[in-house]
C-alpha cells in the first residue's frame, strides 16, 4: 500500500512499484532516518504542534525499532518504497495515531536530503580517518628510508637521484590535499534541509534552529527550493573522492612497477599477493590494479550526479533518487581501497640495494656534473653541452660518470679536477640537493615532522 493511494482510484501496477522503490539502495540510511525523525519530533513538541506525550511515544519507538534493526530483531522490508517509508510504517504499527504524527511539517522531500546530507557526513569523517592512517603509514616508511637513493623519473626515463622517502612524501602532499578537499565539503554538506517541506517550508511555526543545534549542522538552508533540490554536495564529495582515487591509482601503478622484476624495488607481503593459476612462480600485486580499475568506477560515480542534476528544474525531481546509488557506490570504493591498501604498503619489503643499483645506471647524476663547471664559472648551457657530449662519450666506450677517468675528463674541459668525483657521487646529489621540498634527508626529514604537527592539529 501506498501513502498516496487514497488519491488514487486505481492500484499501483507491481512494476511501478518495483521501478519506483529505493530500498535497496537507502536501507543503509536507517539510523540517520531515525536520528532526523527524533530530533523533528521534539522539535514538534517543543514548539507545541504535537503533544509531549506523542513525541516522547515517537522517540522510544524509534529508539526501540533501531535496536531491533541492529540485533536482527526486525528485518527491513524490502517491499517498501523506501527507508523512509518503512520506518513510519513500522513505527505506526506499534504506537498507532502517535506514530502518524511524526511527518507533521515536513516532506519526503527534505527528509531525504536531511538523511543523505547526515550519512554522507559520517562517511566522510570515516574516510577522513582512514586518509589520516595512509598519511601515517607513508610517514612511517618515510622516516625508514631517508638515505634509501633511488632513481627519479621523468618520462619514466631515470632523471635525477632522490629518496624513496622523498618519492613518498610527495603522496602524502596529495592526500593531504584530500584530506583538505573532504574537510572543505563538509562545510557545504553540514547544511540543514529539514523545514524546507516539499519545497515551499510549512505553515506550522517551527524551529529549524533547534533542529540544526540537535542534529550538530553548522547553519540551516535559506531558500526552500534550493533546500530540496541542492545535490551539489552528493558531487562534491564524490569529485574529492575520484581525485583520492586518482591519487591512489597513480600510487598503485607505481608498486606494480615496483614488485615487476624489471624493477624489484619492492616486495609484497604474502598475505597482500595472489598467484597464477597456472604459472607457480608468479606473485601478482592485485590489491593494486584492483585499486586502479575502480579509480574509473569512482569516475563513472560522479559523472552519473553530473548528468543526472545538469537538466533539471527546480524543486525535486524522482531523477535525484538516482544520487544515492553514486554516492554510496563512491564511498564504499574509497573505504575498501583505504583499508586495504593501509595495511599492504605497512607490510611491503623495501629492497634499498636494488633501488641504489638502479640509481648508479642511466647518467642521473648529469645535471650534478654540469652544475659542477657552472660552480667554477662557465655558464650552465654550455656546461650542458659539454656534459651531453662526456655522456655520449661514456656511452661509447662503456663508461659511467664515475668511471671516466680524469684525464678523459679534462679532455672536455680544463676545469674538471679531483674533486669531480666527490661531486657527482649519488649520495652526494641528494644530500647538496637542501632546498626547501627537495630530497637531501634533512629536508625531508622535517617535512616529516610538519605533516606530523599538521595532522595532530586535524581534528
Amino acid at each position: 500500500m501506498n501513502v498516496w493511494d487514497a488519491r488514487f482510484k486505481k492500484a499501483a501496477d507491481a512494476r511501478l512499484n518495483d521501478f519506483n522503490s529505493s530500498i535497496s539502495v537507502d536501507h543503509r540510511m536507517y539510523a540517520q532516518d531515525i536520528k532526523g525523525s527524533c530530533a523533528h519530533a521534539m522539535m514538534l513538541a517543543h514548539e507545541g504542534i504535537i503533544s509531549l506525550e506523542d513525541s516522547l511515544s515517537i522517540i522510544t519507538g524509534l529508539t526501540q525499532i533501531q535496536k531491533d534493526i541492529e540485533s536482527g530483531v526486525l528485518a527491513i522490508d524490502e517491499t517498501a518504497e523506501d527507508i523512509h517509508m518503512f520506518m513510519e510504517s513500522e513505527l505506526t504499527k506499534r504506537i498507532q495515531d502517535a506514530g502518524k504524527r511524526l511527518h507533521t511539517a515536513r516532506s519526503r522531500n527534505d527528509q531525504v536530503a536531511l538523511d543523505t546530507r547526515m550519512y554522507a557526513l559520517d562517511e566522510t569523517d570515516k574516510i577522513l580517518t582512514e586518509i589520516k592512517q595512509f598519511i601515517n603509514v607513508l610517514l612511517d616508511k618515510a622516516q625508514e628510508n631517508l638515505d634509501t637513493i633511488m632513481p627519479g623519473y621523468t618520462h619514466l626515463q631515470r632523471a635525477q637521484p632522490i629518496t624513496f622517502a622523498h618519492h613518498l612524501m610527495a603522496y602524502v602532499e596529495m592526500l593531504k590535499r584530500d584530506l583538505q578537499r573532504l574537510q572543505e565539503s563538509k562545510k557545504r554538506t553540514a547544511i540543514l534541509p529539514l523545514g524546507s517541506g516539499a519545497l515551499a517550508t510549512t505553515t506550522y511555526p517551527i524551529n529549524r534552529e533547534m533542529v540544526k543545534e540537535q542534529l550538530d549542522f553548522d547553519s540551516v538552508s535559506l531558500n526552500s527550493l534550493d533546500g530540496v533540490s541542492d545535490r551539489d554536495f552528493c558531487i562534491e564529495i564524490t569529485s574529492a573522492l575520484a581525485m583520492l582515487m586518482m591519487h591512489l591509482s597513480r600510487l598503485s601503478e607505481e608498486i606494480i612497477l615496483w614488485c615487476s622484476w624489471e624493477f624489484k624495488f619492492i616486495e609484497l607481503d604474502d598475505a597482500f599477493a595472489t598467484g597464477s593459476s597456472i604459472m607457480p612462480q608468479k606473485k601478482n600485486p592485485d590489491v593494486s590494479e584492483l585499486v586502479r580499475g575502480k579509480c574509473g568506477r569512482v569516475y563513472g560515480d560522479l559523472q552519473t550526479l553530473l548528468v543526472m542534476m545538469k537538466g533539471l528544474p527546480l524543486a525535486y525531481n524522482k531523477d535525484m533518487q538516482e544520487d544515492k546509488e553514486a554516492l554510496f557506490d563512491a564511498i564504499d570504493t574509497a573505504h575498501l581501497c583505504l583499508t586495504t591498501m593501509i595495511p599492504m604498503l605497512e607490510s611491503a619489503k623495501v629492497l634499498k640495494d636494488n633501488m641504489r643499483k638502479a640509481a648508479a645506471k642511466g647518467f642521473i647524476n648529469a645535471t650534478d656534473c654540469a652544475d659542477y663547471l657552472t660552480k667554477k664559472g662557465m655558464p650552465f648551457r654550455d656546461a650542458y653541452r659539454i656534459i651531453g657530449a662526456l655522456v655520449s662519450y661514456a656511452q661509447d666506450h662503456d663508461k659511467t660518470l664515475e668511471t671516466i677517468s680524469l684525464n678523459e675528463y679534462q679532455q672536455f674541459s680544463e676545469l674538471f679536477e679531483e674533486d669531480i668525483y666527490e661531486a657527482i657521487a649519488l649520495e652526494t646529489c641528494v644530500q647538496m640537493r637542501k632546498v626547501i621540498g627537495g630530497p637531501a634527508p634533512e629536508i625531508v626529514e622535517a617535512h616529516i615532522q610538519k605533516v606530523k604537527e599538521e595532522l595532530g592539529a586535524i581534528a
